[in-house]
């Protein structure tokens, strides 16, 4: 029987869903057929856009760039994690990884399937369940160096506020008022995976690993490759993630 290719990429295109504060995604035609006689795309977008792995140097430049890293972290047999009965903003605790890293150690792509891809192109898509750092740390204690998510990050994502430009505007006004602290970003399991312990990478805004887990669960082996483009000292970059089952 053949092996099967699943693609779990989201397609780029312009005005997709980015990371709060991160460069917005244009795609428009730079040359075309009928005025140059070739077609050529100009993109605008950042290293974190749509389906992407962070290197070590997305948190602190002592750390490894993206095209320092060895192309063994990108590819690999995966264990999946089914969490998608989490709630919006649940913990992904050790313990929801405790059998999946029984499985695990140096080599293997560790894919948390929290459901979350159901929501993207919404606001809901930002309240996905997380890592916390203890979660991280028993990761990186069993030897895994590579975790995938089906959501925004395996951190919790800052609500990014209304989608309506007028509710947003009010609010922020209101904000302006009150002048209240501004919501930080917590990188706690960031810091853990990617941090001079780990020493890994994570791979974020993966789709729908349902598959994945179905494979799993018959005994099928699944392998996953998540090659970056090749960006010089970059913190990290798009990836064409795809699974091959059997």
């Amino acid at each position: 029987m053949a092996a099967e290719l699943v693609d779990l990429t989201h397609p780029v295109v312009s005005g997709m869903p980015v990371y709060p504060g991160d460069p917005g995604v244009e795609l428009r035609a730079a040359l075309t057929v009928e005025g140059e006689g070739v077609n050529v795309l100009a993109v605008h977008l950042g290293s974190q856009t749509g389906t992407h792995v962070d290197a070590p140097y997305h948190l602190d430049v002592r750390w490894p760039t993206l095209d320092g890293l060895p192309l063994e972290l990108f590819t690999g047999p995966a264990v999946v994690v089914d969490l998608r009965g989490l709630p919006a903003r649940g913990e992904i605790t050790a313990a929801h990884l405790a059998d999946a890293l029984a499985l695990s150690g140096p080599g293997t792509v560790l894919l948390l399937a929290t459901g979350w891809p159901r929501y993207w192109g919404t606001d809901r898509y930002f309240a996905h369940p997380y890592l916390t750092e203890e979660a991280a740390a028993a990761v990186v204690t069993a030897g895994v160096r590579t975790v995938g998510i089906d959501a925004l990050s395996v951190d919790p994502t800052p609500d990014p506020g209304p989608s309506d430009p007028e509710v947003a505007s009010l609010l922020a006004e209101l904000a302006d008022e009150h002048d209240p602290e501004p919501e930080q970003a917590t990188l706690a399991a960031h810091r853990v995976l990617l941090g001079p312990e780990g020493g890994g990478v994570i791979a974020e805004n993966l789709t729908d690993l349902s598959a994945l887990l179905a494979a799993q669960a018959a005994g099928v082996p699944v392998e996953v490759s998540l090659f970056p483009l090749r960006l010089t000292a970059a913190d990290g970059a798009p990836v064409r993630a795809v699974a091959r089952i059997g």
